[in-house]
Formats: structure tokens, C-alpha cells, sequence
């Protein structure tokens, strides 16, 4: 088994393994692919990732995530598990969930926690590597996050009216704040929906 890869052409490349994946991967390859259920009723992530064993080389790619960034996991890496295209089954150490408003399930983010390996993470954009000093604060838009390191970020909404909280969206202003130290991993994000800033002018929001 070899858990090396190699990124070419918005393709991930490996050999022979056993891989955690997003779903629908590997999109070709040699020899045959065997998918394993993966253990567990409470895997926050099981919904979004896969287990596949490849007894020969493959390719994994996401035309709607073209973009591919390799992060090492020498110390644990949080990364946002809808974004995860690939790494090695054996660096996956937990999942978690991450609430940006506290008490509540609304635009919440799961998370995969890698404890050693490496990561490949697939975004619609580049992606830039943020290092964030001791004592300094990072504030990123939910949906810009790619993946971190170190302190768990806080969640702040600057103001929660109560359309925020009866209407299926998210609340505006919202941001998460990340302390270092910590390194954090970002992309672009879009822009407001013209339908979302005439709905906030309609209720008043």
C-alpha cells in the first residue's frame, strides 16, 4: 500500500490504497475498487465521506471543486469535510461539529479531524494559508473556511434579530474568529444573492 500522492491537472493521483474520500471517488482507475461501510452510527461525517480501497492506481477530481490543496497533518488538521476529496483512511482521528451560533444546528460545519498523513481538500477557488500569531485574531466568513490548526474558532453574530432565527437562513454579519496560535486555510467566497439583500429589505433585516 502506498499512501503518497500526487496532484497534476486539478487530478489527485495515487497508487494502491485505502482512502478516506468524498463521495463518488475515485472518478477512474486501474484494477478494481472495493468500498467498505464505515463503522459506526454517531460518524458526524459519514453522511459526506467514503472508504475505498484501490488495488491499483487512481484519479479523484471534482469538476465543481477544481482546485486542489495538499495540507500535511504532522499536527492535527480540522478540516471542513464537505471540501474533503482524499487522504489516506488511517489519518482520519474524529469529527466534530462546529456551530456558528451557539444552541443552534443552523449553518453548523462538519468537521474531520486528521491526526498525521495528509489531506487534499477540493474548493471552488485557490486557496491561501493564513498563519495566525499568539495573541491575534482571524475573522473569516463561515463558507471561506477551508481547514485549521490549533484553538477550535468562536462564532459571533453581531446582531440576531428574529428573522434570523425564523426564516431558513443564516444570520447576517456572521463571522468565525480564529486565536492563535493556529494556521487556517481559506478560499473565495461568493457574493450575496440579489434574492437574499431584497429579502432583508422586505422584513427589515
Amino acid at each position: 500500500m502506498n499512501d503518497l500522492v500526487t496532484i497534476a491537472g486539478g487530478f489527485a493521483e495515487t497508487d494502491a490504497g485505502s482512502w478516506l474520500t468524498g463521495r463518488g471517488q475515485p472518478v477512474a482507475y486501474f484494477g478494481e475498487v472495493v468500498r467498505r461501510r464505515r463503522k459506526g452510527w454517531l460518524l458526524r461525517d459519514r453522511g459526506v465521506l467514503e472508504l475505498a480501497e484501490t488495488s491499483g492506481a487512481a484519479r479523484f477530481a471534482d469538476a465543481a471543486r477544481p482546485f486542489l490543496t495538499h495540507i500535511p497533518c504532522a499536527a492535527p488538521v480540522n478540516a471542513v469535510s464537505s471540501k474533503v476529496l482524499l487522504a489516506p483512511a488511517s489519518a482520519r482521528t474524529g469529527a466534530e461539529t462546529v456551530r456558528l451560533v451557539p444552541m443552534s444546528v443552523r449553518g453548523a460545519i462538519g468537521v474531520t479531524v486528521f491526526g498525521g498523513g495528509w489531506v487534499v481538500m477540493a474548493t471552488a477557488s485557490r486557496t491561501a494559508r493564513v498563519s495566525v500569531e499568539d495573541g491575534d485574531t482571524l475573522s473569516v466568513r463561515p463558507e471561506a473556511v477551508v481547514a485549521w490548526t490549533g484553538n477550535r474558532p468562536t462564532g459571533f453574530v453581531r446582531r440576531l434579530g428574529i428573522w434570523d432565527i425564523l426564516l431558513p437562513r443564516q444570520p447576517r454579519d456572521m463571522m468565525l474568529h480564529f486565536h492563535g496560535p493556529c494556521v487556517v486555510w481559506l478560499e473565495g467566497a461568493k457574493p450575496e444573492s440579489l434574492a437574499s439583500k431584497m429579502q432583508r429589505r422586505v422584513y427589515g433585516v
